[in-house]
């Protein structure tokens, strides 16, 4: 056995500490202080013949990460030693790098994880975000409009230009109306002087609630607003008398339009559904200070649904249900009020069309949704009646609100049951056999109680010689 190895476990690996460090001694390999190269060289021992049946090892694969700071590069390195099977060749052998540069090296790497981390917050270290940047604002919108509009229409050349601004923003913000219709209406007192000015004012108007289909309802508030705070009446006519015959002009030509092209339907529709807005919200003071609808639109609406339906084709209907829903109820009843049945006319003219027309099937299901909408009075619900009024016999919910009993078997019953009476007198009976207490536990029957009386305070024997024998225990512990 101990032909088949070279050397003592151990003692290569000292020979090749001392010449890699170049050094004698005991610390240098075993060789004698003062001895030069020539002299380990004579000491060297002859390579021995390995055999076969014990093949050594390879040597362990380098390290990928690089040495922790400090730590020392000394790696086994004998150009003395024959090779092996499986061993690295000599040229691709680490060797033990210089002080100088084994210092750097892992000062390098080191440096380089500790920047790691930078990485990650550099961008928000050069971010150009700023509390002092200006305040966004979408595309379209201007941010000189609040500006613009208090100070006037002095920044602006021409009416149709200040106008226009005007209703882009009530567009965009809605919700503005309220607050900046008032100065609108002063400006436009200011500046529309002649008939053609107020011309011009009626057709921007008119032309941004139709070509715009959300603007519609507030074009007519608009509307409404100008035609009460415009003082201007020149001989052509009012704001609202101007406004009502360019829709006129419009209202002429609806057999042509309902049956044209896409985009005539489309902008005869747009028309349709403004003129029903203008009927809801266009308000005219009677000369008795009540206000009224204006009855001519009420009579060209009816017509304009005449229309539509002669032309079944799935837009014009869907064009038509769409008034309906917003109009119908109020027509409902203002031809109501007239003894007119012009209602029950267009239902039994829906019900032909769902027959008879060649339309889509979801418009014919719009069409009959429709007409459920209308027999339970357009999802309008009235009043019910005041609780002194009701009574079990003509309010179903008359007990709705009444407290839930329970009777001795755990039974629950109400006042809507026909035997209440004897269940809750039942119920009262009991109550009488328990004491009175409020709702957080205090006593209300006084001193003198007889039920009170009853209640002996002893502790049972058993229970008593229990805790005795606790107490005692509890004192030898704490003595202890």
């Amino acid at each position: 056995m101990s032909d088949g190895f070279d050397r003592a476990p151990g003692a290569g690996r000292g020979r090749s500490r001392g010449l890699g460090r170049g050094g004698g001694g005991p610390e240098g390999g075993g060789f004698p202080n003062g001895a030069g190269p020539a002299e380990r060289a004579r000491h060297q021992p002859p390579p021995q013949p390995k055999a076969p049946g014990f093949l050594q090892p390879p040597p362990l694969r380098q390290p990928r990460t690089a040495p922790p700071p400090g730590a020392q590069c000394e790696l086994p390195a004998s150009p003395q030693r024959p090779s092996r099977p499986g061993a690295l060749p000599e040229q691709t052998r680490p060797l033990r790098a210089p002080s100088s540069s084994q210092d750097k090296i892992p000062q390098q790497n080191s440096e380089s994880a500790m920047a790691k981390p930078q990485v990650v917050v550099a961008p928000v270290l050069m971010s150009k975000l700023s509390v002092n940047a200006p305040e966004f604002y979408p595309s379209g919108y201007s941010s000189n409009y609040t500006e613009s509009y208090e100070d006037g229409c002095e920044d602006y050349p021409t009416l149709s230009e200040y106008v226009q601004d005007f209703l882009n923003h009530l567009t965009e913000q809605p919700g503005s109306f309220e607050t900046e219709i008032e100065q609108f209406a002063e400006t436009l007192n200011g500046w529309v002087a002649t008939d053609d000015a107020l011309q011009e004012l009626v057709e921007l108007i008119y032309q941004q609630a139709t070509s715009i289909p959300n603007f519609s309802y507030m074009g007519a508030r608009l509307c409404n607003y100008l035609s009460h705070h415009l003082t201007i009446s020149p001989q052509s006519g009012n704001f609202r008398q101007l406004l009502l015959q360019r829709c006129r002009t419009e209202y002429e030509g609806k057999d042509q339009a309902a049956k044209g092209d896409e985009v005539t339907r489309k902008r005869f529709h747009a028309f349709v559904l403004f003129l029903g807005e203008l009927y809801l919200n266009l308000e005219i003071k009677g000369t008795n200070g009540q206000v009224t609808r204006a009855d001519i639109l009420q009579v060209g609406l009816r017509e304009l649904l005449n229309a539509l339906f002669s032309n079944p084709m799935d837009d014009n209907l869907i064009c038509a249900v769409k008034l309906l829903k917003l109009t119908g109820s109020v027509l409902e009843d203002a031809w109501k009020e007239k003894g007119k049945t012009d209602m029950q006319e267009i239902i039994q003219r829906i019900e032909n069309v769902v027959l008879d027309a060649n339309c889509s099937r979801d418009v014919k299901q719009m069409l009959l949704k429709l007409v459920e909408l209308r027999s339970s009075n357009w999802g309008r619900v009235h009043a019910t009646s005041t609780y002194r009024e009701a009574t079990p016999e003509n309010d179903p919910n008359y007990f709705m609100n009444e407290p839930t009993f329970y009777t001795s078997d755990g039974v629950p019953f109400t006042a809507a049951d026909p035997d209440y009476q004897e269940k809750y007198q039942e119920l009262l009976e009991r109550e009488d056999f328990f004491p009175d207490y409020e709702e957080n536990g205090t006593d209300l029957s006084g001193a003198g109680d007889p039920y009170l009386d009853d209640i002996d305070d002893e502790m049972d024997p058993e229970i008593e010689e229990a805790y005795e024998k606790f107490c005692l225990e509890s004192e030898r512990k704490r003595k202890q």
